[in-house]
C-alpha cells in the first residue's frame, strides 16, 4: 500500500481515525475472554490465578516457546510478572487454544449476543480484514493469523478481532520503540493522558515503585501530551492496512455491524481498563 493510500484509510472525515475506530469496536469483543462470567469459568483451570490464565490464554498461539519470548511480545509488563504466571500454566498451548475458544462460546452465549446472518457477515469481513494484516514484525499478530478458522460464525468474529487486537498491539509496541518510549515510560504516558487508572496499571503489571517514579520525573505534562499523540498516530498508521485492503465501504458495514455488539461486551468489561479503552 503507498503512502497516500496509507495516509487516506487512517482518517475518517476529519474525525477519529479508521484503525483507532475499529479498535474501539474490536477490543471489548476481544476482552471478552478476559472478563465475562462464562469464559472466566471455562477457563479456570489453566492456572491458579487470573494473571497465569491470561498469559496461558494470548501467548497460546505462540505454541512452546521461552519465556522471554512471552516477555517481548508482551511488552509493558515486567518481566517477572509474565515470568511467575507461565510458571503456573497449568496446560499445554493447544489446550489453552481450544479453552479459550469454549470460554469464549459460553461467554456469547450467556450474554445472549447474535448467532445468526448478521454475525456470519461480520465474522467473513473482518477475518477477510484479519487475513491482510501484514505479520513482518509482529509476533502475536501473526501467531494469531496463522490460526484455522473456527466453524462457528461468533468464534470466526472472536478470533479475527483478536488477530486485529494483536497486529495493532504489535505495531504499538514498534512505535514505542521508535520514539524511545520504555515499558514503564508508554504506562506513564497512558495515566497523564488519562486514559487509564494508575493503581490498576502499575499492580497488574508489577511495575516497580523506582522506574515508575523515574519515568514520571522524565516528562513534562507538554512532553508527554505530545509523545502519547505521537505514539497514537503512529499507531494507527500501522494498523491502517487491513481496513485499506477491506476498503471504506466495506470497514463501515463493519463497523455497523460490530457496534451492537461491542456495546453489550461493555457490558462485563470493565470501563476505564488498565489497555486504556474507554466506553
Amino acid at each position: 500500500m503507498g503512502d497516500a493510500a496509507r495516509r487516506n484509510s487512517t482518517r475518517t472525515d476529519g474525525a477519529e481515525p479508521v484503525a483507532r475506530r475499529m479498535w474501539r469496536l474490536c477490543e471489548p469483543v476481544h476482552a471478552l475472554i478476559y472478563f465475562a462470567p462464562g469464559s472466566l469459568r471455562a477457563t479456570a483451570d489453566l492456572g491458579p490465578s487470573f494473571w497465569s490464565r491470561y498469559v496461558a490464554q494470548r501467548a497460546a498461539p505462540l505454541g512452546p516457546v521461552p519465556a522471554a519470548v512471552v516477555v517481548a511480545a508482551f511488552g509493558g509488563f515486567a518481566p517477572d510478572r509474565i515470568v511467575d504466571a507461565l510458571a503456573g500454566v497449568t496446560v499445554p498451548p493447544e489446550v489453552a487454544l481450544g479453552r479459550r475458544l469454549t470460554g469464549i462460546d459460553a461467554a456469547w452465549r450467556e450474554l445472549g449476543l447474535p448467532d445468526d446472518g448478521s454475525v456470519r457477515e461480520a465474522a467473513d469481513l473482518a477475518w477477510e480484514a484479519a487475513q491482510a494484516c501484514e505479520d513482518a514484525g509482529r509476533v502475536l499478530g501473526a501467531a494469531n493469523r496463522a490460526l484455522p478458522r473456527p466453524a462457528e460464525a461468533h468464534l470466526a468474529l472472536w478470533q479475527a478481532t483478536t488477530t486485529l487486537r494483536e497486529h495493532r498491539g504489535d505495531g504499538h509496541l514498534a512505535a514505542l520503540a521508535v520514539h524511545g518510549v520504555s515499558p514503564i515510560g508508554s504506562h506513564v504516558l497512558k495515566v497523564l493522558a488519562g486514559e487509564s487508572p494508575e493503581r490498576d496499571l502499575r499492580l497488574g503489571r508489577r511495575l516497580p515503585d523506582d522506574g515508575w517514579e523515574a519515568a514520571l520525573a522524565r516528562y513534562s505534562p507538554e512532553e508527554a501530551a505530545a509523545l502519547h499523540t505521537a505514539v497514537e498516530d503512529a499507531t494507527d498508521r500501522a494498523a491502517a492496512g487491513p481496513w485499506a485492503a477491506l476498503g471504506a465501504a466495506r470497514t463501515e458495514r463493519l463497523a455497523a455491524l460490530l457496534a451492537p455488539i461491542a456495546e453489550s461486551c461493555w457490558t462485563v468489561v470493565p470501563s476505564p481498563n488498565p489497555v486504556g479503552l474507554t466506553r
